[in-house]
């Protein structure tokens, strides 16, 4: 894993979010997680509330969300999942867009119990 501190996966409605960008806003973000991998930057990647992070991008004056949580069903590789995105439009993050991101984890975590 070379000098990343995790990997990353997305779930459906994350691709969906991120293939519904203009290329050079997703490139932007994409680069923004990958930096995240490395460092300990608060401005990338911040924890908002029990088990659910945001990976935080500006770019061209537009404030982007992709939400996540971390997957530590396997001791030996340290995953972060992206649930889902948004462009960001009030200070404050909505408990709706947080709440969603917790049903996602439960369902991801569900439906990976349940293929063991």
């Amino acid at each position: 894993m070379e000098n990343y501190k995790f990997r990353v996966d997305f779930l459906e409605e994350a691709k969906i979010f991120l293939d519904g960008l203009d290329e050079k806003a997703r490139d932007k973000i994409v680069y923004n997680i990958w930096k995240a991998r490395s460092s300990n930057d608060k401005e990338l990647f911040k924890k908002l509330q029990d088990e659910i992070w945001e990976f935080r991008t500006k770019f061209s004056k537009t404030y982007y969300r992709l939400f996540a949580f971390w997957d530590k069903t396997d001791k030996t590789d340290a995953v972060v999942i992206s649930t889902h995105g948004l462009i960001k439009k009030v200070d404050k993050i909505s408990k709706n867009e947080i709440e969603r991101a917790e049903k996602l984890r439960e369902k991801y975590l569900k439906e990976k119990t349940n293929k063991k």
